[in-house]
Formats: structure tokens, sequence, C-alpha cells
């Protein structure tokens, strides 16, 4: 049985478990060349596989009615909105996530984004290496209020985070939060609309559903704090890019923090990448070496356990 494995995280840090599945019989042809695949690439490599570990490279009806042997999926991560889900269970092709393995990772990468903004990391940074002095004043993060909407794992660890800093967490999901998380994680559990209106840092942390589409938008940006900062490490989407160009334009917040984009990487002459209140880091904020290993072995035991039983 063959397996085809895009994200290239495991060239780097997943060869141990490249190995392990090669003891047990399978075929591995793992992605070594530094980039990602075009898509004609990654066609020809899955029309034979088995089982595929995969990035953000699309798997939809085309590829999947291309491979017929095709039993398991295993997302490199936890977002599987570049996989069609339904069409999937309709050919009767089991699809997992490595859930947990770099919570801690993208919760670490909102802390830094939000320290980079209170204390003005990037442009006194950019600064000094212009031979400039310049000494804007900060903002302390301990006090301020932190808004948590999507308060699965990840954003259960930024709540611990956020407290060690004695920050005042609010958390918002679809799904009940319970009195005991709530309590476990020193969170007051609020409505999406109290915290978009009262955080001084909002995090997203949701997954890109039609239901989630643009949930950040006109209205959303009117309510918030003239002195609100957004941040994004979830998807691109959920934010309206063009509401969100306008409220930094017209200072309706302060600023924000993305690691994701609807388009990445972003169009030269991007109009919301040029302001000097929009920050994106690229997609990176699950790319820590300990989060690799941890997906690259999370991802091998779903591939060999629904592949060999």
């Amino acid at each position: 049985m063959k397996v085809l494995i895009t994200p290239r995280g495991f060239a780097n840090y997943g060869l141990d478990q490249v190995k392990y599945m090669q003891s047990k019989g399978l075929s591995v042809h793992y992605n070594n060349t530094g980039k990602a695949y075009t898509k004609e690439e990654f066609h020809e490599l899955a029309r034979d596989v088995d089982a595929i570990i995969v990035g953000v490279d699309t798997i939809d009806r085309e590829l999947m009615d291309n491979c017929p042997n095709l039993k398991v999926i295993c997302k490199f991560g936890v977002g599987i909105d570049n996989i069609d889900l339904d069409y999937a269970k309709e050919k009767g092709i089991f699809v997992g996530r490595t859930v947990g393995s770099n919570s801690k990772a993208v919760a670490e990468h909102v802390m830094a984004l939000m320290f980079a903004d209170a204390k003005n990391i990037y442009n006194t940074l950019k600064e000094v290496k212009e031979h400039k002095w310049n000494k804007p004043a900060g903002r302390e993060i301990s006090g301020k209020v932190l808004g948590i909407i999507g308060f699965g794992m990840i954003g259960k660890d930024l709540a611990t985070f956020a407290n060690g800093l004695s920050m005042k967490v609010y958390a918002y999901d679809a799904f009940e939060i319970t009195d005991k998380a709530a309590e476990e994680y020193n969170v007051e559990v609020k409505s999406f609309e109290e915290i978009i209106r009262t955080s001084d840092y909002i995090s997203l942390h949701l997954p890109f559903l039609n239901s989630t589409k643009n949930m950040i938008s006109i209205e959303e940006f009117k309510k918030m704090k003239k002195g609100a900062c957004l941040i994004n490490a979830a998807r691109g989407g959920i934010v309206d890019r063009e509401a969100l160009y306008e409220a930094l334009v017209n200072k309706e917040i302060r600023s924000a923090y993305f690691d994701v984009y609807s388009s990445e990487p972003p169009k030269m002459g991007d109009k919301l990448i040029a302001l000097d209140n929009f920050f994106l880091t690229p997609h990176t904020a699950a790319r820590t070496m300990e989060a690799e290993k941890r997906t690259c072995q999370m991802s091998t035991k779903i591939i060999t356990e629904h592949l060999l039983g």
C-alpha cells in the first residue's frame, strides 16, 4: 500500500516516522522538494495511493475520483476546509486530523503578536536598523481584556498563557463552554457581541465554514473599541477583508495581526498589506519544531491504524 505525504515538515522532522511506516510494509513518498506541490504534481503523485497526509493542498471531488485506491486522508493539522468531507464520506474515505498537536504553538504565536502590538516591536526594530532612535510609548498587556472567539484546544492554551500575564480573559464558542471548563481556565463566558464590544485584544480560533465566513465585518468593527487589536490565527475568510481595510484606514480599530489570509500568498500590490497598522505572518503559527514532530507522529499513527488495523 502507498502513502503520499505533501507537507514539507516530514522531510525535516518526520523521517523517523517515514521509516516506521516503511517497516510496516508501506511504500511512502514524502515531499522533500522544499516547496509546495503544484496541483498537477499533487494529482499525479496521488493517483494510485491508499493514503494521503495533506497540508494545505486541496482534496476535492476531482482528486478523489482520480484516486480509486484512496482509503485514508489525514490532515497535517486541524483545519479541514481544504477537504471535501461530504464527498469523502460518500466514497467511504476516512478523514482524520491531528487535533492538539500544534495548539500550544499557535497560542504562543498569538501571544507573540500581542506583544509585538503592545510594545511596538516591529516598527522599533526596523527603525533602529535604519539608524533611528525613536522611543514610542507602548502599553501594558497586564490588566487588558482578551476576548477569545472559539474555545477549543488553542483557545484554552491561549487562556492559560494570558492568565499568567494577569489579563482578563473572556471566551465565546458556538458550543457550550461548561462551568467546569470556565473555572479550570479562569475565563468568563461571554456572548459574541460582548467580546466584540469590550475586548482590547480579540483572537479568532474558528474553522472556516459557511456560518463563519465574514463573521467579522462592518457592523462588528463599528462595535469594537477604538484601541482594539484583532488577531486572526484561524482562517482568512472569517474576516471580511474589505471591511477590515476600511476599519483600519478609518481608525475604527487600532491594529490587526494575522497569520492567515484569504489568498496565500497575497498578491503584489495588495492594499491591506500596505497599511502600517496591518501585519501578516506567513501562516507559520503552527510551525515549531516541537509541533511539527508531534504532528508527524500523530498523522503517522492515524494512517497506520486505519490502513493496517
